[in-house]
């Protein structure tokens, strides 16, 4: 009879131990099935935020000036020009020496490097988007891109050649002549140099990223790791204070803390508030475009953020919004990997232009 009674009290614990490992199963479940629908809901009420954020929009056709149109015979011989070293002084250097297309339109150096072989002042900014900018340059000292476009040929570190002599060699290439009459009235001249190599540079645009996508209404454009970098982007990092509008820039000038010697800005107005600022980068084709910052301090996108994520450097003139709410950002390693992964949905594919015939 003991034995009997043993046996059942047995069956019934047992019967309860596995109602119990059910009833655990079961919560567990639905535990998850609440927390995906929150996440759901969370991303769903983060896409809608992002949609109606007005500082971020989708990026539109190139801005193209009434005097310098896009036509073939101009674009075609700003590309011959772009490629061809016989515009610098030493017949060694072209633009695209400092621009190169397989290096993000960059020269993947932390500072370009000067004619006599030695360290440039500043990191050669890719020309990706370049055309969108208000001003050119870090300093902005360039007010459009056919102004630009001649201040490399010039600056005695960079291609080191005078404009005047310039027009002259050209002029003593039959081919040159006959493709600057066919794309100008008055032929090789230092404004129609400029105008072709402006002309040619505002085909290299990244667009159409899945940002892009996301922001024309694909809501699926994006990975949910890059949708919560972008809700980031627009909101604890602080990122679209500068980098908003339709290429990703203010256009406007700041100090973001760098320790360095360069007076940016101040170089071209002569107010001290300007010392250390730089004109906001788009981040239009980011990926491609390592070093980072106007000294290439940065050799990665993650360092970039860390370098936001801790404030800054401390420079002594560092722009008062860094100073007052990115010091430090506190971001997270996951929120650092969702910011990361949003800015790579930046970088896009940018067109690649190779080295024509030259006349």
């Amino acid at each position: 009879m003991k034995q009997v009674l043993m046996l059942i009290l047995l069956t019934i614990v047992s019967l309860i131990g596995c109602s119990s490992n059910t009833d655990e199963a079961t919560n567990s479940a639905v535990l998850r099935i609440k927390e995906e629908k929150a996440e759901e809901k969370s991303l769903d009420q983060m896409k809608s935020a992002l949609l109606s954020n007005g500082m971020l929009i989708p990026l539109g056709e190139i801005p193209i000036p009434d005097d310098n149109p896009m036509d073939k015979e101009v674009v075609e011989l700003g590309q011959m020009l772009f490629f061809d070293s016989r515009l610098s002084g030493n017949n060694e250097r072209s633009c695209a020496t400092c621009h190169d297309p397989e290096k993000g339109y960059g020269d993947g150096r932390a500072t370009f490097e000067t004619v006599d072989g030695g360290e440039g002042a500043r990191n050669s900014p890719t020309i990706i988007n370049s055309g969108y900018y208000t001003t050119n340059f870090w300093d902005g000292r360039a007010e459009s891109l056919e102004e630009q476009a001649l201040g490399p040929i010039e600056n005695p570190d960079e291609m080191d050649q005078p404009l005047n002599e310039l027009v002259n060699e050209l002029k003593a290439i039959k081919r040159y002549e006959e493709l600057f009459a066919a794309a100008f009235p008055d032929g090789i001249t230092e404004q129609n140099i400029a105008k072709a190599l402006a002309a040619f540079q505002r085909l290299i645009v990244v667009k159409d990223t899945p940002y892009d996508q996301f922001l024309n209404g694909d809501s699926n454009a994006l990975t949910d790791s890059e949708l919560r970098g972008m809700n980031l982007f627009a909101g604890k990092a602080f990122c679209s204070t500068c980098h908003q509008g339709e290429n990703l820039s203010d256009n406007n000038f700041y100090n973001i803390g760098i320790t360095t010697e360069d007076v940016g800005r101040f170089a071209v107005t002569g107010e001290e508030g300007d010392i250390g600022r730089i004109r906001t980068p788009s981040l239009y084709g980011i990926s491609h475009t390592a070093p980072y910052m106007r000294d290439g301090s940065l050799e990665t996108l993650e360092a970039v953020i860390d370098y936001y994520n801790r404030g800054g450097d401390g420079h002594p003139n560092t722009s008062f919004f860094i100073k007052q709410f990115m010091s430090p950002l506190g971001l997270t390693y996951e929120e650092k990997a969702d910011l990361l992964a949003f800015l790579n949905v930046l970088g896009g594919e940018p067109p690649i232009y190779s080295k024509p015939e030259l006349p």
